[in-house]
Formats: C-alpha cells, structure tokens, sequence
C-alpha cells in the first residue's frame, strides 16, 4: 500500500499544471492512505514564516515563525522531525490539543526551503522510520513536479 501510494501520487500530479492542485491532492491522498492520522497538509514558506496551505484535517494554525514549533524548526534546520510524543517537545505549538505525535518534512527545490508536510496523529509513537522514509519519497517527488512547474 506504501509504495501504491508513492505511485498514486506521480499518476495524479504529473499533468497538472497548479500547485495548490497539486498540494491540495496530495493531502488528500495522504488522508485516505495513511491511517490512525488526524491531520496531513502543507505549510509554505513566504516571507520569512510558514503560511498554511493546503491540508486535511481540523482547522490549522495559519502562521508559524521559522524556528518554533516542530514545523518550524523542521524549516530552519531543513531536516525531518519525528517527534513521539509532542508534548515534550519544547515549544510545541498545539493548533490541535487532540495531537500526540507529528512528523514534518521540509520540501526543498534546489536546496532552498519551499515549505513543509506536517503530519500529526492523536496516537503517541505513531510513525516509524518506515514512515519516515515513504514519506520523504512523497515530498521527493512532490519537489521534482514542482520544480518542472517552476521552469
């Protein structure tokens, strides 16, 4: 089913020519794909924040600092955050007091940060090095159409 997904997501993006099209299906994709979630979406990086985009899930927070938070942080360092237990996660910014465990992705285009793929469930511990890796697969390949797109 992982693999499918990755495959689902090449099929589905590779001839649209938006990227809120292309982001907004891949959040949907992940909702009905992965399970025991709460929520899957995108924050993009504008002016110096994150900005929310498009996602699945409860209302989100639409501002996050570079630097706070695991989506914040995961964009300054441009790396990938999995965190088990996000209430010991100093700084930890809770749009959703139901969420126990999250992992965020930097999206990268030529090195340079584009956004992030934050996923957060209610479950503790819920993703795996696993995930990890599917899920870096998933934004490798969001990142390759984007930039085709931006060319």
């Amino acid at each position: 089913m992982n693999e499918l997904m990755n495959q689902q997501l090449h099929a589905l993006i590779e001839d649209t020519e938006h990227e809120i099209s292309i982001l907004s299906n891949a959040s949907a994709l992940l909702n009905e794909c992965l399970k025991d979630i709460s929520w899957a979406g995108f924050y993009l990086y504008q002016n110096n924040e994150l900005i929310l985009g498009p996602f699945q899930g409860k209302v989100a927070c639409t501002r996050i600092p570079l630097g706070k938070g695991v989506c914040g942080n995961s964009a300054a360092d441009k790396k990938t955050y999995v965190v088990p237990n996000v209430h010991e996660f100093p700084g930890h910014i809770a749009c959703d007091s139901a969420s126990n465990s999250e992992i965020v992705i930097p999206i990268l285009l030529h090195g340079q940060l584009y956004g992030v793929l934050d996923i957060d469930s209610t479950s503790f511990d819920r993703f795996t090095n696993e995930d990890q890796l599917l899920l870096e697969t998933f934004v490798n390949i969001l990142a390759s159409r984007l930039l085709q797109l931006k060319q």
